[in-house]
Protein backbone atom coordinates (compact mmCIF):
# COMPACT_ATOMS: atom_id res chain seq x y z
CA UNK A 1 0.00 0.00 0.00
CA UNK A 2 1.34 3.45 -1.04
CA UNK A 3 1.65 6.25 1.64
CA UNK A 4 0.65 9.45 0.01
CA UNK A 5 1.84 12.57 1.39
CA UNK A 6 -0.79 15.25 0.75
CA UNK A 7 -0.54 18.51 2.63
CA UNK A 8 -4.46 19.64 3.70
CA UNK A 9 -6.13 23.36 4.30
CA UNK A 10 -4.84 24.47 7.81
CA UNK A 11 -6.74 26.81 9.92
CA UNK A 12 -4.69 29.80 8.05
CA UNK A 13 -6.03 28.45 4.71
CA UNK A 14 -9.65 28.73 6.14
CA UNK A 15 -9.45 31.59 7.11
CA UNK A 16 -8.35 33.01 3.58
CA UNK A 17 -11.26 31.23 2.03
CA UNK A 18 -13.46 32.44 4.44
CA UNK A 19 -12.34 35.97 3.30
CA UNK A 20 -12.12 35.29 -0.60
CA UNK A 21 -15.96 33.92 -0.44
CA UNK A 22 -16.92 37.13 1.76
CA UNK A 23 -15.61 39.22 -1.10
CA UNK A 24 -17.86 37.38 -3.70
CA UNK A 25 -15.45 34.45 -4.74
CA UNK A 26 -17.22 30.89 -5.36
CA UNK A 27 -16.38 28.86 -2.48
CA UNK A 28 -14.61 26.24 -5.03
CA UNK A 29 -12.40 28.39 -6.25
CA UNK A 30 -11.41 30.23 -2.90
CA UNK A 31 -10.65 26.91 -1.63
CA UNK A 32 -8.40 26.02 -4.51
CA UNK A 33 -6.93 29.37 -4.50
CA UNK A 34 -6.43 29.53 -0.65
CA UNK A 35 -4.14 25.48 -1.31
CA UNK A 36 -2.43 26.93 -4.12
CA UNK A 37 -1.13 29.95 -2.77
CA UNK A 38 1.14 28.01 -0.01
CA UNK A 39 2.24 25.93 -3.09
CA UNK A 40 4.78 25.78 -6.20
CA UNK A 41 2.38 23.27 -7.95
CA UNK A 42 -0.45 20.83 -7.33
CA UNK A 43 -1.60 18.46 -9.20
CA UNK A 44 -5.52 17.60 -9.35
CA UNK A 45 -5.75 14.83 -7.42
CA UNK A 46 -3.92 17.47 -4.85
CA UNK A 47 -6.26 19.86 -4.86
CA UNK A 48 -8.78 17.02 -4.71
CA UNK A 49 -7.45 16.02 -1.64
CA UNK A 50 -5.67 18.67 0.05
CA UNK A 51 -8.76 21.00 -0.73
CA UNK A 52 -11.48 18.47 -0.30
CA UNK A 53 -13.16 19.15 -3.37
CA UNK A 54 -14.83 16.85 -5.89
CA UNK A 55 -13.28 16.18 -9.59
CA UNK A 56 -15.82 18.51 -11.42
CA UNK A 57 -15.42 20.92 -8.49
CA UNK A 58 -11.49 21.62 -9.34
CA UNK A 59 -12.04 21.36 -13.09
CA UNK A 60 -14.50 24.24 -13.07
CA UNK A 61 -12.52 26.34 -10.41
CA UNK A 62 -9.40 25.57 -12.27
CA UNK A 63 -11.35 26.96 -15.60
CA UNK A 64 -12.11 30.31 -13.45
CA UNK A 65 -8.77 30.45 -12.69
CA UNK A 66 -7.54 30.33 -15.72
CA UNK A 67 -9.50 32.80 -17.76
CA UNK A 68 -8.86 35.53 -14.96
CA UNK A 69 -5.13 34.43 -15.95
CA UNK A 70 -3.90 33.72 -12.08
CA UNK A 71 -2.58 29.86 -12.51
CA UNK A 72 -0.97 28.33 -15.39
CA UNK A 73 -1.61 24.70 -16.32
CA UNK A 74 0.52 21.74 -17.74
CA UNK A 75 0.41 17.77 -18.48
CA UNK A 76 2.81 15.73 -17.23
CA UNK A 77 2.95 12.02 -18.96
CA UNK A 78 1.84 9.13 -16.16
CA UNK A 79 4.28 5.84 -16.53
CA UNK A 80 2.39 3.43 -18.25
CA UNK A 81 -1.22 3.83 -19.76
CA UNK A 82 -3.95 6.45 -18.45
CA UNK A 83 -4.49 10.10 -19.07
CA UNK A 84 -1.44 12.47 -17.98
CA UNK A 85 -1.62 14.17 -14.50
CA UNK A 86 -2.66 17.71 -15.22
CA UNK A 87 -0.40 19.93 -12.67
CA UNK A 88 -1.66 23.35 -11.52
CA UNK A 89 0.48 26.41 -10.53
CA UNK A 90 0.00 30.16 -9.49
CA UNK A 91 0.91 32.62 -12.20
CA UNK A 92 0.89 35.54 -10.18
CA UNK A 93 1.69 36.12 -6.80
CA UNK A 94 -0.58 35.79 -3.85
CA UNK A 95 0.18 39.25 -3.25
CA UNK A 96 -0.96 40.18 -7.02
CA UNK A 97 -4.06 38.46 -6.67
CA UNK A 98 -5.31 40.63 -3.88
CA UNK A 99 -4.31 43.66 -5.53
CA UNK A 100 -6.96 42.72 -8.10
CA UNK A 101 -9.29 41.62 -5.80
CA UNK A 102 -8.79 44.87 -4.15
CA UNK A 103 -9.36 46.88 -6.99
CA UNK A 104 -12.83 44.90 -8.30
CA UNK A 105 -13.78 45.70 -4.77
CA UNK A 106 -13.04 49.46 -4.81
CA UNK A 107 -14.44 50.03 -8.48
CA UNK A 108 -17.99 48.06 -7.22
CA UNK A 109 -17.55 50.74 -4.38
CA UNK A 110 -17.37 53.81 -6.58
CA UNK A 111 -19.98 52.64 -8.61
CA UNK A 112 -22.30 52.16 -5.78
CA UNK A 113 -21.31 55.70 -4.28
CA UNK A 114 -22.01 57.24 -7.55
CA UNK A 115 -25.34 56.05 -7.88
CA UNK A 116 -25.94 56.86 -3.79
CA UNK A 117 -25.39 60.85 -5.33
CA UNK A 118 -27.24 60.36 -8.60
CA UNK A 119 -30.41 59.41 -6.40
CA UNK A 120 -29.40 62.81 -4.13
CA UNK A 121 -29.24 64.53 -7.53
CA UNK A 122 -32.70 63.60 -8.74
CA UNK A 123 -34.23 63.85 -5.07
CA UNK A 124 -33.31 67.82 -5.55
CA UNK A 125 -35.65 67.61 -8.63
Amino acid sequence: MKTLNIKQLDEKNEEITDALISLGMNRNIARALSYLQNLNEATAVDLERGARLRQPEVSIAMRELKQRNWIDEREEKRQGKGRPNKIYSLKIGFNEVIAQLEKQQREIVDEKQAKIERLKELRKY
